[in-house]
């Protein structure tokens, strides 16, 4: 039977997805991305401008949600530590479990889920680029927030600036807000869990992930709302350039993944083209589990000769393998 593969685990050249092949690859993107992020540091000056000029346009148009939420972050403890804490870490460890969670059970969809992911936060570091921002929490009081990491610095492994550890503060850009990718990132795993996800649980997780980020990047004075808006903006724009980026990278990926396994070992694709694959014949048999039948005594004169080279088809042993032919039909309707 011809060998098929299931559309979106393998590439063009037949290469089934594998971890050690994958996880190179996303770990050298997100690197570059951070150091992209850490080199493209604007001017403090521009982006405190370009910060200020962010909420007096939400101001204008009624938009400016990040005010209220951030004063009840700050008044209420049990709502702004784990508000903190969700800020800090999920993005660290959601994110990556989803792509884990697509590659092993739902590999149909992994392989764009992966590029949308890439694509889009390259996206974001062109953002960073081109208009570095100063968050709410970095302008200056008489804007009215309070940074909430700082504030509840206690209770975490956080400092003052940013989610950074202490003492790690130099190695974040701290004027990196605009776009969002917390909210993008999260709009992604809840995009994905609502399509691949099967439960109530994983549809509430869906559009809950995603909702409570908006909220909780605004309230912890990290970000605006527009900046929030751009991280799903990236988002659609990333899916939108899916397919275009696929068709240019992969003659290049195929070449890198197919070189990697050369320096692995043998492929698995070349292992399945043997037909026997690990199945062996003993002495006397043909097939496996068939062996030559021994021809009674005398009944060497009566074997039919064989043909060009052709064992004789009397003696397979294999009844039903082939069909008599026409001298034979012929020969038997005179014998009756």
């Amino acid at each position: 039977m011809p060998k098929t593969d299931v559309p979106g685990t393998t590439g063009i050249t037949g290469h089934r997805l594998r971890w050690w092949t994958e996880l190179p690859l996303i770990v050298l993107v997100y690197a570059a991305y951070s150091a992209g992020r850490l080199i493209v540091r604007g001017d403090v000056a521009s982006a405190v401008d370009h910060g200020v000029g962010i909420l007096k346009a939400e101001q204008f148009l009624r938009l400016n949600a990040e005010s209220p939420l951030n004063r009840l972050f700050t008044g209420n403890a049990w709502i702004g530590v784990p508000a903190d804490f969700w800020y800090a870490s999920l993005h660290y460890l959601v994110t990556p479990a989803v792509l884990v969670w697509l590659f092993r059970s739902k590999a149909v969809h992994y392989r764009a889920a992966r590029a949308w992911l890439m694509i889009s936060t390259m996206i974001g570091l062109i953002g960073f680029t081109l208009l570095p921002t100063c968050p709410p929490r970095l302008l200056s009081k008489g804007y009215g927030f309070v940074d909430t990491m700082a504030q509840y610095s206690d209770f975490g492994w956080w400092g003052g600036e940013a989610s950074a550890p202490r003492g790690l503060g130099g190695m974040t850009n701290q004027y990196a807000a605009m776009p969002s990718l917390h909210v993008g990132w999260a709009l992604w795993c809840g995009v994905m869990l609502w399509r691949c996800g099967r439960s109530p649980l994983t549809k509430v997780a869906a559009v809950a992930y995603p909702l409570i980020t908006t909220i909780v990047v605004m309230g912890t004075a990290n970000h605006y709302f527009f900046d929030a808006v751009a991280g799903a903006a990236v988002m659609g724009v990333g899916l939108l350039l899916v397919r275009p980026v696929q068709r240019l990278t992969e003659p290049v990926t195929n070449r890198l993944r197919a070189r990697f396994l050369r320096t692995a070992g043998p492929s698995s694709a070349t292992e399945s083209s043997i037909v026997s694959a690990g199945c062996q014949t003993s002495t006397g048999e043909r097939i496996p589990r068939q062996r030559k039948q021994s021809a009674p005594h005398g009944a060497e004169s009566s074997a039919r000769p064989t043909e060009a080279g052709r064992p004789a088809e009397a003696g397979d042993g294999a009844p039903g393998w082939g069909l008599p032919r026409s001298s034979e039909v012929e020969s038997l309707g005179k014998a009756h």
